[in-house]
Formats: structure tokens, C-alpha cells, sequence
């Protein structure tokens, strides 16, 4: 069924404006794909503030150029969706490298990071990354490293004082 051009020119003003906040972009292709896992795979990016858009490629492509994106989906083989992370830019790599491990109907294609392109295997690299909550745990530990090793040595001289003392006590 042919869509209409006004509901087209909407898809590409949803598109567009969706494409203005997202913080990282990723190409798969769903071709073969059962609506049962497409849902658990939506309800998964859900939860990390992602979301899995399907679209007619030509209309990625309009969209893409309205944004100036330096992308072609039309090139692209297959049934393809954008999965477009709003928060995190590496967890929807994690979630949809994951779910191409356990399906093999779906393939990362590629993906957009800061508008600079990624092949599938840098998407996969992407996704091994630490994540954010991760990365500010272990700085929050960097920095409060060297204050926590600085009582410990304060605290073994009063401890190692307080030993002698109390040995001295005893001999008395």
C-alpha cells in the first residue's frame, strides 16, 4: 500500500526531529525477524532510553540530508531500522550487539557516533566499552584513592603509638 504524501512528509519531521536528539545512531538490518523478539528487543532499548525506528530507506535518506547526516541508508541491503540511543551512546550498542548473538536474522550494519561513521565492527568495539555509570565509578575511586590511603598511614602511627603504649603499660 503506497503511503500518502503528506504521511510521508511526516515520517521525515518525526525522523528528522528524532535524529536532532539522538546521541548515537545504529543501522540493522531486521530482515527475517520475528515480531516476538522485535518486541523484546524494543522493550529492552526502551528501558535504556533507545529506540528502534522503522522507516522506508528513502525517507532515512531525506531525513538524514535535512539533518545534514553523512549517511546512506538506501546503500544499505536488507530490511533496515535505526536504533537511536537519547542518553547513553554506548548501551544500545551493548543491547543490540547482545541480541545479534542470541538472533541470527539480525545484523548491525553500521551506526553513527557524533555524526562520524561506524562500520558493524566498530559498533561491536563500541559495545565492549565500559558503561557510563562504569566509567564514573571507577574515576569516583581514582580520585578518592589517594585522600583514603592518606588516613590509613595517619591512622597506623596513631595505631603503632598506641601499641607501645600499650605494651608499656603492661611492663609497668
Amino acid at each position: 500500500m503506497a503511503i500518502s504524501k503528506p504521511k510521508k512528509q511526516e515520517i521525515v519531521k518525526e525522523l528528522s526531529e528524532k535524529l536532532a536528539r539522538q546521541k548515537s545512531l545504529i543501522f540493522v538490518d531486521f530482515t527475517g525477524l520475528k515480531v516476538k523478539d522485535l518486541s523484546v528487543l524494543k522493550a529492552k532499548l526502551k528501558q535504556i532510553g533507545a529506540e528502534f525506528k522503522v522507516a522506508k530507506k528513502t525517507l532515512m535518506s531525506i531525513a538524514f540530508k535535512e539533518r545534514s547526516i553523512n549517511a546512506d541508508p538506501e546503500s544499505m541491503a536488507g530490511e533496515v531500522a535505526l536504533v537511536m540511543g537519547y542518553q547513553d551512546e554506548v548501551a544500545p550498542a551493548k543491547v543490540i550487539s547482545d541480541f545479534t548473538k542470541t538472533s541470527e536474522n539480525a545484523k548491525i550494519l553500521g551506526g553513527l557516533l557524533e555524526n562520524k561513521s561506524l562500520d558493524a565492527l566498530q559498533v561491536i568495539e563500541l559495545a565492549k566499552l565500559p558503561s557510563r555509570q562504569e566509567l564514573l565509578a571507577r574515576l569516583a575511586g581514582s580520585l578518592s584513592s589517594p585522600s583514603r590511603n592518606f588516613v590509613n598511614i595517619l591512622q597506623s602511627n596513631l595505631r603503632g603509638l598506641l601499641t607501645v603504649m600499650s605494651s608499656i603499660k603492661k611492663e609497668v
